[in-house]
């Protein structure tokens, strides 16, 4: 799976790798059920794979606070996509 390879190939110590890991897989936990079909599925894990990564740094331990703030920047990142869809309407 690209998401999981995104996140496992980050270039983060083995302490943040094993963090972003299980705020990805509970992150996803918390989301999941609002995706259908597989490529929709597989789209979404990208996405929040990304936006994991776009918060995190070495320093980062904290799970909790990596999954909120991923969630986040993925809601953000669907607002804004679809603030623009609707203004080109």
């Amino acid at each position: 799976m690209e998401a999981r390879r995104l996140i496992d190939n980050a270039s983060y110590g083995p302490e943040a790798l094993k963090a972003l890991s299980q705020a990805f897989e509970e992150a996803w936990a918390e989301i999941e059920g609002n995706f259908g079909c597989d490529q929709s599925r597989e789209a979404a894990r990208v996405k929040l794979a990304t936006a994991l990564l776009s918060v995190a740094s070495d320093e980062s331990r904290d799970v909790e606070l990596l999954k909120r703030a991923a969630l986040q920047a993925m809601t953000g990142d669907y607002r804004w996509h679809g603030l623009q869809s609707a203004t080109r309407q």
